[in-house]
C-alpha cells in the first residue's frame, strides 16, 4: 500500500474482487448442479443410451451375420458402464446451462462490440462439437470397428479351422466388453468433436490478433505434418479411417484460412472507416510519432 493510499480507498478497491469471487463461486455451484441434474437423469435412462451407442458395432455385426452381444468381465463392470454413460450424457444435456453461467459471468465485464464478438463463438462451439461427434459416430466408427472385427477366425459351426485356409487352427470370435467398447466409442465421438473446433478456435484467435490468414497459409505444411499425426493418433491402423479425418481436418484447416480473412477484412473496413488504416509500416511509424509529439507538446504546455 502507497503512502497516499487511504484505508478507505484499499477497501473500495478490494470490494470489487471479493464481489467477482463471490459471484464466480455462485455460477459455479450452479455449473456442478445442473452437471449432477443431468448425470442423474441421464443414469435413469442409461441403458437406452447404451444400446443406442453399440448401434455402430451392432450394424458391423449383423453385416456378418453374427449376433451383437457385449459382456462384463468384472462384477462391477455394468455399474461403471452405467457411471459413464450418466458422465457423458450429464456434461452434453447441462452443457446449454453450464454455457449460459459463463456467458452470465463473463458478459458484465465486456463492451457492447466484445459481446457481439464473443457470443458467435460460444454458439458456435458446441455446434462444431456435435457435428463432430455425430461424423465420428455415424461414419469413423463403424469403419473403425468393420477393421478391427476383420482379424476373427472361425467355422461355420466355430469348429478348428483348416490349416490350409491360411488360419490359425482355432475360432477367434469377438466377445467384447462393454466397458471396452464404451471407452474407444467415446474416444472416437471427443477427439472428433474437439477436432472440428478448429474453425472456432482459430477464428476467435485472428480476431484477437493472434494469427493472421497470410501465417496459416505459410505453416500449412507443418499443418499438414500435424493432422497426418493426429489422424494416425486417434484413428485404428486403417489407411481410410486416417484419409478421412485428413481430409475432414485439413478441409477445416483451410476453411479456418478463409474465416480469419474474412475477419481480417471486416477489421481493415472498420480501420479505414474510422480513418486508422495505413496501406505500409512507414506511415504508420510517421502516424504514431506525430501523435507522440503532440503528446510532447501537450505535456510541455
Amino acid at each position: 500500500m502507497s503512502q497516499t493510499d487511504t484505508p478507505d480507498e484499499v477497501e473500495d478497491s478490494a470490494a470489487p474482487l471479493i464481489e467477482h469471487l463471490a459471484e464466480l463461486r455462485t455460477r459455479l455451484i450452479r455449473c456442478v448442479v445442473y452437471f449432477l441434474i443431468g448425470m442423474i437423469i441421464c443414469f435413469t435412462v442409461a441403458t437406452p443410451i447404451f444400446n443406442f451407442l453399440t448401434a455402430p458395432l451392432c450394424s458391423v455385426l449383423a453385416d456378418r451375420g453374427q449376433d451383437c452381444d457385449l459382456i462384463f468381465i468384472s462384477p462391477q463392470e455394468g455399474f461403471f458402464v452405467a457411471i459413464k454413460v450418466s458422465l457423458l450424457g450429464g456434461f452434453i444435456l447441462s452443457f446449454p446451462f453450464i454455457a449460459n453461467q459463463m456467458w452470465r459471468f463473463v458478459a458484465p465485464g465486456l463492451y457492447r462490440n466484445e459481446k457481439g464478438a464473443f457470443l458467435p463463438f460460444l454458439v458456435a462451439s458446441p455446434f462444431m462439437f456435435l457435428l463432430g461427434a455425430s461424423f465420428a459416430f455415424y461414419v469413423v466408427t463403424p469403419l473403425a470397428y468393420d477393421f478391427f472385427l476383420g482379424f476373427q477366425q472361425f467355422g461355420g459351426e466355430g469348429e478348428a479351422v483348416d490349416a490350409g485356409m491360411n488360419a490359425a487352427p482355432l475360432s477367434v470370435v469377438f466377445q467384447g466388453s462393454a466397458q471396452e467398447y464404451l471407452n474407444l466409442t467415446v474416444k472416437f465421438i471427443v477427439a472428433f468433436g474437439l477436432c472440428f473446433q478448429l474453425p472456432v478456435l482459430l477464428t476467435l484467435m485472428g480476431k484477437a490478433g493472434l494469427v493472421s490468414a497470410e501465417g496459416l497459409r505459410n505453416v500449412r505444411k507443418y499443418a499438414v505434418v500435424g493432422i497426418l499425426v493426429l489422424a494416425a493418433l486417434v484413428t485404428p491402423p486403417d489407411v481410410i479411417t486416417q484419409i478421412i479425418l485428413f481430409v475432414v481436418v485439413y478441409g477445416l484447416y483451410e476453411v479456418s484460412i478463409q474465416l480469419v480473412k474474412r475477419v481480417e477484412r471486416q477489421r481493415e473496413a472498420k480501420l479505414r472507416a474510422e480513418g486508422l488504416w495505413f496501406e505500409d509500416d512507414e506511415e504508420a511509424e510517421d502516424f504514431e510519432a506525430a501523435a507522440d509529439d503532440a503528446e510532447d507538446d501537450g505535456a510541455t504546455k
